[in-house]
C-alpha cells in the first residue's frame, strides 16, 4: 500500500494519536451537553449508550480526515 494513501496515513501513530485526543474532548463535551440528566442519574438506555458511542465516532473521524488532507497537501 502506497505510503501516502488515506488508509495508510489515518492508522499512522501520529493521526490516530491526535484524533483520539480530539475525540476525546469533543465527545465528552458533546456527550454532557446532550445527555447530562441521564448520565447523572444513571438512566441511560441501549439507544443512549449507541447514541453517545457515536458521538465519540463522529470527531475522531472528522479530526482524522482533516489530518490526512493536511499532511497529503504539505
Amino acid at each position: 500500500m502506497n505510503q501516502n494513501s488515506f488508509i495508510s496515513l489515518a492508522f499512522s501513530k501520529q493521526v490516530m494519536f491526535r484524533a483520539i485526543k480530539v475525540a476525546l474532548l469533543v465527545g465528552t463535551l458533546l456527550a454532557l451537553i446532550n445527555h447530562s440528566e441521564k448520565i447523572l442519574t444513571m438512566t441511560l438506555s441501549g439507544e443512549d449508550f449507541i447514541k453517545i458511542v457515536l458521538t465519540y465516532l463522529v470527531p475522531y473521524g472528522v479530526s482524522t480526515w482533516s489530518a490526512v488532507q493536511a499532511i497529503k497537501n504539505v
